[in-house]
């Protein structure tokens, strides 16, 4: 059912990959079991009267706008405001200065806990396990990202817990207060309704690293909106402008999740500065970054007017390792990101989800 679908005056994106967007999709438009219904539903809609009823109805879905559209509309003016990172330290202090460590695993010793899904906030604790740092990803009992998984479980391990109930909680809390960095993309406000915002993070994990994603910004009417890459795209007139370079007669999105990518280093980046900024100070950082404010920066930059195709695959683009995989051995391309004197090395090969306990290691 994901996928674009035109409508009377535009075209539409719906995103149901998970049971629970399908499901609040299908209120709406009906159940169906095949694309071709769902787009014959569709059509009869207008894009931005469907949108609003699914995201209502707590699905996800995104009308493609055109640039100066979205330049217009409330969100997008209330994101162009926004910094890139918004970054500030935090009173809390700690006493877990840790010694220094060598260049070649320079994170080795810290604890990074992922309450992260696809795919910026794993592309960035990947990152960060690829340097050294002990990552211990966490998902709901019935969460699985068949399509991803082997990419952005790399050097981590993967436990499950329901925060929803006690003892959930209370494990939760027990490995947060010995957590160095914590990296989350619920929506604002959903930790909180657990039990733990932003004081309480604090008062646990004093001198906590909290580095926050959300889709649409943090700020602006919007800013509570679930969102993906694909749906930041459209809202954002990347999508639309595709489509006007190709002539085409659909959207045309980047060739790859470019948002969660860019997103996920600038999340990566900013746990390493917060940890540089705790060895001087002692104290906590925080960091909040989002899809939407990426896409700014990236339409910042301008049209590439290059060539219009990507490379093909050589020889010399995959890593010679065999990586023993949950799924079997496996070639993985080389990282986009090196740091000279400082190679990325993951010590764990990519594993399914829930196959770890929740615990620290070191």
């Amino acid at each position: 059912m994901t996928g674009d679908y035109p409508t009377r005056d535009g075209w539409i994106r719906l995103h149901t990959n998970a049971p629970y967007h399908r499901v609040a999709a299908e209120r709406v438009l009906g159940c169906h079991g095949d694309k071709e219904s769902v787009s014959r539903a569709v059509a009869g809609w207008l894009k931005g009267e469907l949108e609003s009823a699914i995201v209502a109805g707590g699905g996800c879905a995104a009308e493609m706008r055109s640039i100066s559209e979205w330049l217009q509309h409330p969100q997008g003016r209330a994101v162009m405001s926004e910094p890139l990172l918004h970054i500030s330290s935090t009173s809390d202090s700690t006493g877990r200065i840790l010694e220094y460590r060598l260049p070649q695993r320079p994170l080795a010793g810290i604890r990074v806990l992922d309450l992260t899904r696809v795919l910026a906030g794993p592309v960035a604790t990947r990152f960060l396990a690829g340097y050294g740092a002990d990552v211990l990803r966490i998902d709901p009992r019935d969460w699985e990202e068949p399509g991803v998984a082997p990419e952005v479980t790399l050097g981590k391990r993967c436990a499950r817990m329901d925060l929803k109930s006690r003892s959930g909680r209370a494990l939760f809390e027990s490995l947060l207060s010995t957590a160095d960095v914590l990296v989350h993309g619920y929506r604002p406000g959903a930790l909180a309704a657990l039990g733990f915002d932003d004081e309480a993070r604090r008062r646990i994990a004093p001198g906590l690293i909290d580095v926050s994603l959300n889709a649409y910004g943090w700020s602006g009417p919007w800013f509570e909106r679930r969102g993906f890459d694909s749906l930041v795209q459209m809202s954002a007139g990347i999508a639309d402008a595709g489509m006007a370079w190709r002539s085409a007669n659909c959207p045309i999105p980047l060739p790859v999740q470019a948002l969660d990518h860019s997103t996920g280093y600038l999340m990566a980046a900013a746990a390493v500065r917060g940890l540089a900024q705790r060895q001087l100070t002692g104290c906590g950082y925080r960091a909040r970054v989002s899809l939407a404010r990426t896409a700014k920066a990236l339409l910042d930059q301008g049209r590439y007017e290059g060539c219009a195709s990507l490379d093909p695959e050589h020889e010399e683009d995959v890593d010679p390792t065999i990586e023993q995989t949950t799924w079997g051995p496996a070639r993985r391309l080389r990282a986009p990101v090196s740091i000279a004197g400082t190679p990325l090395h993951w010590s764990r090969p990519a594993t399914a989800l829930g196959t770890a306990v929740a615990r620290w290691t070191q």
